[in-house]
């Protein structure tokens, strides 16, 4: 009973919530609806969704279908996984039970490593996960029918179906995987886990190599590799750690580390160049996004990283006495000048061939919401700027799929230290960022908030490629809901 009505509680309190966001949006003149389509063509060429019954919309006249998009035949060494998604009654290590959605009975589910340049192939099973599951690979550059979202790249896997993905993984990194069916509900259950891509060679040493996912399961329990409590790993006075943290909870997570001097050597799984040494600073990883730390374990042999927020994340290292944290005021991490310049010809004043404005509100985008919003069209070859402007609500981290932008600016400043690539980037209200991109994957890719309660109530829209379709469809009918 007491359990059953926290549930309650909690389901009240996140439905008064988004009612208040829906009225705050729509009295700012936004177009907001929280009722699903019956059924809606995400590859509509008109640029807004279409009711229209089968083909793919108005479609050029080399149209092709994103599902017939698959990796090209290789001899690149093959590392083969299964996963199978179930619900799972789990005890934790504190003692509490749970009703979990799981791969392969834990959650997160099993760590995927593989090398840059393996051909990755991923048998998904639903054993009995009714609302179906997909997966989405989280920051991975791969073809469009391996995107594993549900209505646009292919059908959720119901009970009892299997469905096979296929990429090389080409660019080295910290990336993470998670249900993109119902994806603000499903990786909130549990239904994620973590790709770690080795570099054939790196410019940066480490003894160990550890990879962390700081996870919010059911929006109460706070777990760190599974675990409750906080992490510990073993490390020796003198090693090199590489510390990849993923965050796959909502909101921002400002990181500290105790102990010893760090680099953030990569950010959304690529590199920095040049990256200096840092102390006493916080880190902020949004929703979805991962930081690689680089530090060396010192004498005394503790390290901790740890949640500025004191009932959240921490990971010790090492053994030895407890070092000292640094002030809850402490300076914050600022990617835009950190780490070594490095020309690589892509800068605001090149020469675009189509600029979108995003003006971000509470839970819209230029003052609509989901499939209301019109797509933003490209055609391959060509590059993209987007900016970005958040004006009102929390912040929100907005994540682009099949794709790696370039940050060129914060607040109309380019920036000044490493270029950084990402997925994604985090905005608080009031900043200001353009990005870019060159349109080399032709298909049908979602840009959404990655704060999932804010792509659930329509924070997500579509990146199209000109001439590209789907078979699929979105909506109740078809039960395909991928927010």
């Amino acid at each position: 009973m007491i359990n059953r009505s926290k549930k309650t509680f909690n389901s009240i309190t996140m439905l008064i919530v988004i009612i208040l966001l829906v009225t705050v949006a729509a009295a700012c003149g936004s177009s907001i609806s929280l009722k699903q389509p019956e059924e809606i063509n995400m590859g509509d060429m008109s640029g807004h969704a279409s009711h229209a019954q089968g083909g793919g919309g108005a479609a050029a006249d080399n149209a092709a279908s994103c599902a017939e998009k698959t990796e090209p035949a290789s001899n690149a060494p093959v590392k083969q996984f299964e996963l199978t998604a179930a619900v799972t009654k789990l005890t934790l290590n504190n003692g509490k039970k749970v009703e979990a959605w799981t791969f392969n009975g834990s959650t997160p589910g099993p760590e995927l490593r593989v090398q840059e340049g393996d051909r990755v192939v991923v048998k998904l099973n639903n054993k009995d996960v009714k609302k179906g599951v997909t997966i989405h690979w989280h920051g991975v550059v791969l073809p469009c029918s391996q995107d594993g979202v549900a209505g646009v790249t292919q059908n959720a896997i119901w009970p009892g179906e299997s469905f096979t993905y296929e990429f090389v993984a080409k660019h080295s990194g910290t990336y993470w995987y998670h249900s993109h069916q119902q994806s603000s509900q499903q990786a909130n259950k549990g239904l994620i886990g973590r790709l770690i891509v080795e570099p054939k060679t790196s410019s940066f040493t480490y003894d160990r190599d550890y990879a962390v996912t700081m996870q919010k399961l059911e929006d109460k329990h706070v777990l760190t590799n599974g675990q409750t409590g906080g992490l510990h790993l073993d490390a020796e006075p003198g090693e090199t750690v590489r510390l990849r943290l993923i965050n796959s909870s909502n909101l921002v997570q400002w990181m500290g580390v105790a102990g010893a001097p760090f680099q953030v050597i990569s950010m959304d799984g690529q590199d920095l160049n040049g990256p200096g040494l840092l102390e006493g600073e916080w880190v902020g990883v949004g929703g979805g996004q991962r930081y690689d730390l680089r530090f060396t374990m010192p004498a005394s042999g503790k390290v901790r990283v740890y949640s500025k927020e004191e009932s959240k994340w921490s990971i010790t290292l090492g053994e030895g006495a407890e070092p000292e944290k640094h002030r809850e005021d402490a300076k914050t991490f600022d990617f835009t000048s950190y780490g070594t310049p490095k020309d690589d010809g892509i800068t605001s004043d090149m020469a675009f061939d189509r600029t979108y404005k995003l003006v971000l509100g509470p839970i819209d985008i230029n003052g609509k919401s989901g499939h209301q919003i019109p797509h933003l069209m490209v055609k391959e070859g060509e590059w993209i700027k987007v900016r970005f402007e958040h004006q009102m609500g929390q912040e929100h981290p907005m994540h682009l799929h099949g794709h790696l932008f370039k940050v060129l600016s914060k607040n109309d400043k380019p920036l000044t230290g490493s270029p950084i690539y990402a997925d994604s980037i985090m905005l608080f209200k009031g900043d200001v960022y353009e990005v870019a991109f060159k349109a080399d994957n032709p298909g049908l890719w979602m840009e959404h908030c990655h704060n999932l309660g804010h792509a659930f109530v329509g924070m997500t829209m579509m990146v199209n490629y000109e001439g590209v379709t789907t078979p699929y469809r979105v909506g109740t009918k078809s039960g395909n809901l991928p927010d």
